[in-house]
């Protein structure tokens, strides 16, 4: 794909394929023979669905990055080079009637989960005409089966652990998603969602997104064991690991995950290993470089999710002609989504009396 050199991390910037790392691409999801079924199953087209999904995840980034470095925005919060993490899970669902609750890192769920693009632009900007009505910036429309994530970082997993008890209350075997941190793991609201979710066997996949980092606090100042592999069985709970940087693996380890809440058998916790090539939001990349090695960006920044998809894409008989077309028709799709979410900032701005709209309180008002 292009590249951004104002706005991709420097190591994406002259990125080259590493021919180890494109062959273990390859190999990831083959290690298990369910895995590799399924993607074998896979055809062209679907192929090129993730490519997509891959592209627009990286160019909202560029555009929101865009915007903070213009002053269009003050700052944002990014999942570049945690696409796979995101497009592939949600392209492994049924996306007509499944639910996902995003990390606002993951906001890339909401155009695969069939949302407008120009929706979660116009969120930022705070439109009245965004799903939100400019309350928040926290991208989601329940329209398009995407709960909008709030700031207190792990309080999703009860509420999909709610929604997928809901589901199977109603005799529904729909499934609810969402993702969680390193570090929030170590939220007591994370655990009690855990915990409910095991106990009532209810259909939801919890997707444990190991960045090595929670906003400045690197993974091993605040989780003793080196990885996450046993958490699934601390709760009693079935488990899988993927490659957090592999789209491919990431789909098909929840694929597979998908099928077994459908058939009822309880819920999933896939542990995903990626990386951060930035800092928790724009406002902070410097202190991320300083915190972290940098052996750590050069080596991660050669696992470039989308880099390595359009080797094995390549590698597999599509054509870099194909790819460039895709790219072509993503890159417009942002391009029209950003003209339209700039234009509703000057149009839709909200109404002073719509911040009471949709509010709720139980009592009278205290007497003064």
């Amino acid at each position: 794909m292009r590249r951004y050199p104002a706005y991709d991390p420097p190591e994406y910037v002259a990125w080259s394929p590493d021919p180890a790392l494109v062959a273990a691409f390859a190999e990831t999801p083959r290690r298990d023979a369910a895995r590799a079924a399924l993607v074998d199953g896979l055809g062209e087209s679907d192929l090129l669905a993730l490519y997509a999904g891959l592209l627009r995840a990286r160019l909202q980034d560029v555009t929101l990055k865009r915007w903070v470095r213009t002053g269009v925005i003050s700052k944002a919060w990014l999942g570049t080079g945690e696409e796979a993490c995101t497009v592939g899970p949600v392209h492994a669902l049924d996306r007509s009637r499944d639910i996902v609750a995003p990390m606002i890192r993951n906001a890339g769920a909401c155009a695969e989960m069939g949302m407008p693009i120009a929706d979660g632009l116009r969120t930022y900007l705070a439109a009245a005409d965004a799903p939100s009505g400019g309350r928040d910036l926290h991208a989601g429309a329940l329209a398009h089966h995407v709960l909008q994530p709030v700031s207190h970082v792990g309080d999703m997993v009860p509420v999909v652990a709610g929604i997928a008890l809901a589901n199977r209350l109603r005799g529904s075997d729909a499934v609810a998603l969402t993702w969680v941190g390193d570090g929030s793991t170590k939220a007591g609201v994370s655990h009690e969602g855990f915990n409910f979710a095991a106990v009532q066997r209810v259909p939801a996949i919890f997707i444990v997104q190991n960045n090595q980092v929670a906003l400045g606090t690197r993974l091993a100042q605040h989780h003793l064991p080196e990885s996450f592999d046993e958490l699934p069985a601390a709760y009693g709970m079935w488990g899988a690991c993927f490659d957090g940087n592999n789209v491919l693996d990431a789909w098909a380890a929840t694929r597979l995950a998908v099928e077994r809440c459908r058939r009822g058998e309880g819920p999933a916790m896939l542990i995903a290993t990626t990386f951060r090539m930035g800092g928790h939001a724009t406002h902070d990349e410097r202190e991320a470089r300083e915190t972290l090695p940098a052996e750590w960006f050069a080596e991660w920044g050669r696992k470039d999710p989308i880099g390595l998809y359009e080797e094995h894409l390549k590698a597999r008989g599509i054509a870099a002609s194909r790819l460039e077309a895709v790219e072509a028709d993503v890159a417009a799709q942002v391009q029209q989504a950003e003209t339209e979410a700039l234009a509703s900032r000057e149009r839709a701005v909200p109404q002073p009396a719509s911040a009471l709209e949709g509010v709720y309180a139980g009592g009278p008002a205290p007497q003064r």
